[in-house]
């Protein structure tokens, strides 16, 4: 299985969650891990795509609330393309199939909102088949930390992805 791996961090703890799901995922094949501000390569080329971003102000980040997490740590910057301009230049080729993630608040969806969720709209109506249902990662504040035995969850889900992307029902 060929896996690519793309994220979206401010503080890190969605790169850290990013590293966890790639190092579980290459236990099934060869993983590819870039930032969505790196180049990528052609997408038709993996069996699975994992995307990560970090919830800002109830869903996608934005280049106002990505430049205002840059501010928070006293960086300079405009904050890039984020998950939301990466999602809208992907091509419509319905494959490879899709799985996202999100670092949140743990608090009830209602009130933070998810990333995750935003993510996989977008997907779904580029076309793209979700190997699994969002998943969100917590973090004990705006900069983090993750939230004790986050990393570990999130490698479970990488091997619960792989074998659901390798199943012959998939």
């Amino acid at each position: 299985m060929r896996s690519l791996v793309v994220y979206e961090s401010s503080f890190g703890n969605t790169q850290r969650i990013a590293n966890v799901v790639a190092d579980g995922l290459a236990a099934d094949g060869e993983v590819t891990l870039v930032s969505v501000d790196d180049e990528l390569p052609p997408l038709a080329e993996f069996d699975l795509l994992v995307v990560g971003a970090p919830t800002h102000v109830h869903g996608l980040s934005s280049r106002l609330s990505r430049k205002g997490a840059l501010d928070q740590q006293g960086r300079k910057g405009d904050g890039g393309i984020g998950v939301r301009g990466w999602l809208e230049a992907l091509p419509l080729l319905g494959r490879p199939a899709v799985a996202v993630f999100d670092t949140r608040a743990n608090k009830p969806e209602l009130l933070v909102g998810s990333a995750a969720h935003g993510m996989a709209r977008r997907l779904r109506r580029r076309g793209y088949r979700l190997a699994a249902e969002p998943e969100s990662f917590f973090v004990a504040g705006t900069p983090g930390p993750l939230e004790d035995g986050e990393l570990a969850r999130a490698g479970e889900w990488a091997k619960t992805l792989a074998s659901e992307v390798m199943s012959p029902a998939a």
